[in-house]
């Protein structure tokens, strides 16, 4: 896991240790950016996109850096699609999500 993005080892307001994270289109853009910035604070984050080779690859990386990313196949323009998400998201955090960012590629 990361360490914190923290001014003060011992200034704490802004980790987000415990904290749990949703970011659909994460592997691109903004999208990513938000997963990083999130995963350098703490947080433990699943990603959906609609390729799994995107997912992977950002795995991948965001694994060497030691953050804590999950992520799975989702094009959340289907409800069964991100049924079956919110399902995944639920299974993998235990039922606690603190943080949702939905985000649509047109």
């Amino acid at each position: 896991m990361a360490e914190p993005k923290l001014s003060s080892i011992k200034d704490n307001r802004w980790s987000l240790h415990g904290m749990t994270a949703l970011v659909t289109g994460g592997t691109r853009g903004i999208g990513h950016a938000i997963v990083e910035e999130l995963a350098e604070f703490g947080a433990a984050i699943h990603i959906c996109s609609r390729k799994q080779d995107d997912i992977d690859k950002c795995l991948e990386e965001w694994k060497k850096k030691g953050f804590n990313v999950t992520g799975s196949v989702c094009d959340v323009k289907h409800s069964h699609q991100r049924q079956k998400l919110m399902e995944t998201v639920s299974s993998i955090f235990q039922g606690k999500l603190n943080i949702l960012k939905l985000y649509f590629y047109v």
